[in-house]
């Protein structure tokens, strides 16, 4: 494997190869397996060599330094695992280029990623950070990835293109910019909401994020019941919660618009309506009225699947889609429990203090 990209791309990328030459891909990466590999050679097949590419090894086995060396990226290797957020921030401060375009290393972009990133920066020069999308080709086969990365998809693309955060596995942003901020908390040792946070002190300081919908990549990983549930529910909504009382940001965007609101409501009526059941026939009325309350709620999202795959598997999104309000719902009370108590008790106000000040370990490169 080494960097060169087909000769058909680069002539694609050659009347923004001025632009392509001020971004600098960072990659962090532990324990790739070979979805980073997939990651690589979609890199190799679709960016030009002259664009910067940084891997950062964040600890874990040799393979991924000796497939990035063999690749020709500039590698960084940590003296042991930091997390996302500190890797990243390891990679900026390496990167020559003017344009810092965050990719995680179970995605693969696709020919005309890059190109869309210098494209949506040359039209708009007021833009400070874009955040990206899911294609509609996950790559794993199996339902639950093909359900959530779809989901995710659909959510992107039917958001609105003024960005309320920021998002790390395809995220670009202005080298300036991510440094006068601090860039990513490194509080986060774990892939969380490093990046989510990242968005909310940008829309603090009155940065401009876009969501530029073209700009796609394929996600490889994939999801089971086990590491879903983990991730959805541990990694994301329980600190995200805590991120909105920390911030008071709750925006109708994303997975918090109005409709996701109003179905955390309808599921946990129903889960009441089904409760009162043995003791009241009219209950059943209840139950009727919220399973369509839901179905009306989420139609948009059910006729996606339905086009996008097929009936049996859209019948299939909906109890994973009501379980996911239900356990959303949980999160945001013990979130906000959480919050409370650690405010309360004064810790919440230092770490506010300490978020909202640049990183000490990226001051020197403002």
């Amino acid at each position: 494997m080494n960097r060169t990209a087909s000769t058909a791309v680069v002539e694609r990328l050659a009347p923004h190869s001025i632009l392509l030459s001020e971004i600098s891909i960072i990659i962090p990466v532990y324990n790739g397996g070979e979805s980073f590999r997939r990651c690589l050679a979609s890199l190799e097949q679709f960016v030009p060599p002259t664009v910067e590419v940084i891997v950062v090894i964040d600890g874990g086995s040799d393979a991924c330094e000796q497939a990035a060396r063999s690749f020709g990226a500039k590698v960084i290797r940590l003296d042991r695992n930091r997390g996302p957020a500190y890797a990243r921030n390891s990679g900026a401060q390496a990167a020559k280029g003017e344009l810092l375009f965050f990719v995680d290393a179970d995605v693969a972009i696709r020919w005309d990623t890059l190109t869309q990133v210098a494209l949506a920066f040359e039209a708009n020069p007021t833009l400070d950070a874009l955040i990206g999308s899911y294609d509609d080709t996950p790559g794993a086969a199996n339902f639950l990835s093909q359900y959530k990365n779809l989901l995710h998809h659909y959510t992107h693309q039917i958001s609105r293109e003024e960005a309320s955060t920021f998002w790390g596995a395809c995220g670009a942003i202005r080298k300036s910019v991510f440094f006068d901020v601090g860039g990513f908390d490194e509080v986060y040792r774990y892939p969380s909401i490093e990046d989510i946070e990242l968005g909310y002190r940008l829309k603090q300081h009155h940065y401009s994020i876009g969501l530029c919908k073209q700009v796609q990549v394929t996600h490889l990983k994939r999801w089971g019941v086990r590491s879903l549930l983990k991730a959805d529910f541990f990694y994301r909504a329980l600190p995200w919660t805590e991120l909105i009382w920390r911030d008071r940001r709750l925006v109708n965007d994303l997975n918090l618009d109005t409709n996701s609101r109003l179905s955390v409501i309808a599921v946990y009526s129903l889960v009441a309506c089904l409760a009162c059941i043995p003791f009241s026939i009219w209950a059943v009325n209840g139950v009727i009225f919220c399973s369509i309350f839901l179905l009306l709620l989420n139609a948009s999202v059910y006729r996606f699947f339905l086009h996008k795959r097929s009936l049996p598997f859209a019948l299939q999104v909906i109890p994973w889609h009501w379980l996911y309000y239900a356990y959303s719902g949980i999160a945001f009370v013990l979130g906000t429990v959480n919050y409370w108590i650690r405010s309360e008790s004064g810790a919440d106000r230092s770490r506010r203090f300490a978020v909202a000040q640049p990183s000490s370990r990226l001051m020197t490169q403002k």
